[in-house]
């Protein structure tokens, strides 16, 4: 998938370099969910075990091919919320380099589109921390809206619990 500035593509072992230069960053992973990763090792595991489900891309840079972060959704079974059997999850994140550019935004609407479009979910769902203001509004601006819940979420990646404000299309 791709528009003007990014193109989504599947992960590959070989980015596994590029994953740890964006996720060893402290403050990108704990926003999301997730911690640090600690080693190129661990960025090629985490290739090898999440991202090559098929359900998440790597985001590019169009005009230089570099992975600036991530993009994908989840199914029901995989949801770190209750959600229906013909409905998604989305997620995503961006390495700081790239903030507040609208970089995340673009993939998470091509995700949107895709889930909607292609998969023909019923809903599309999100969710973020509720300090984490730059997911939220990427959410609204995609359509997302928030639903008034603030709820445990399963264990997340790194095995906390925590509240997540609750979006929905």
């Amino acid at each position: 998938m791709s528009n003007g500035h990014i193109r989504l593509r599947a992960w590959r072992d070989s980015d596994a370099e590029a994953l740890y230069k964006l996720a060893s960053d402290p403050e990108v992973g704990p926003r999301a969910g997730w911690p640090p990763h600690q080693s190129v090792d661990e960025s090629r595991q985490v290739i090898c075990d999440i991202f090559s489900s098929g359900t998440v891309w790597a985001v590019v840079l169009t005009e230089t091919d570099e992975i600036i972060g991530s993009v994908g959704y989840l199914t029901k079974k995989d949801s770190n919320i209750l959600i229906g059997s013909n409905d998604c999850e989305i997620g995503y994140w961006i390495g700081r380099p790239y903030w507040g550019r609208g970089l995340c935004t673009e993939a998470a609407r091509m995700v949107v589109d895709y889930c909607l479009n292609t998969l023909n979910v019923t809903h599309v769902w999100g969710v973020c921390n509720p300090d984490n203001l730059a997911s939220a509004r990427v959410m609204e601006k995609v359509g997302l809206r928030f639903t008034g819940r603030i709820e445990e979420c399963n264990p997340l990646n790194n095995g906390d619990h925590g509240p997540v404000k609750i979006y929905l299309l």
